[in-house]
Parts: structure tokens; sequence; C-alpha cells
């Protein structure tokens, strides 16, 4: 159970129900899920959230499947189960498969493994990869 009322569409504020209404319009959907509704306590945060999320999964270097399996991805070592199931559902809507998915957490499993190893056994970063690759 949420920790906050959700803010339904009808008993929303003019400033909530113009962030509802850029939500639908962009994802070309005819409601807002409950993320959105628990944010709109607090019409300023519903709309800075909202005009981040907007800019950041928009198509850019990315394309916008990637983004969305990245998103499961760091919300799966978040432990964070309802953005795994909302984004998981938005990837697959994205042409994400299950063999997709498997891989994609098989990577965030191993990725928290050996991280894990570096920080234990406090392992000095090598020379080479000092400026993350790039060729200075």
């Amino acid at each position: 159970m949420a920790t906050v009322k959700l803010i339904d569409y009808e008993e929303a504020g003019p400033e909530v129900r113009a962030v509802y209404d850029d939500i639908m319009a962009t994802r070309k959907s005819d409601w807002v899920n409950n993320f959105w509704k628990a944010l709109a306590v607090d019409p300023a945060l519903l709309r800075r959230t909202w005009e981040s999320v907007k800019q950041v999964m928009a198509p850019g270097a990315l394309d916008p499947l990637t983004k969305e399996m990245i998103y499961v991805a760091v919300s799966a070592t978040n432990g964070c189960g309802y953005c795994i199931n909302s984004h998981t559902a938005v990837a697959r809507a994205k042409g994400m498969n299950d063999a997709m998915l498997a891989e994609v957490l098989a990577v965030v499993g191993m990725a928290n493994e050996t991280n894990r190893l570096v920080q234990g056994f406090q392992v000095e970063l090598d020379a080479v990869f000092a400026d993350g690759g790039r060729k200075t």
C-alpha cells in the first residue's frame, strides 16, 4: 500500500491534470500509472520528475528499447519491484523477449558479483582503464 493517497485524474487540480495529460499524450495511453499518482501529492515533484524522465528516456544515442532494458537492470539491482515490472512491460512492448530479459538479468547478476569482489579485495584500477577507454 502506498504511503500517500494516490491522486486520480478526477480529483487532481489543474497543475497535476496538465502533467497527467502530457504523460498520456506522450505515451499514447489513456491512463496514468500509480507512480505518477503518488508523486502528484507534490505537483512540483511530479512535474520535475516527469520532465526529467521524458527527456532521459527519449530517443537519443541509445534507442528506446536499450534505455528500457537499462532501466530494468538498474531496477533489479536496486530491488524496485514496481520499476522492474513496469519497465519490463514497456521493454516487452518495444520488442524485448524472454531471452533478452534473461541475458540482461545475467549481466546484472555478474556485474553485481564482480563489483562486490573488486570492492572487497580493494583492487586498484589498471592504468590502461584510467581514462575510461578514451584515447587522449
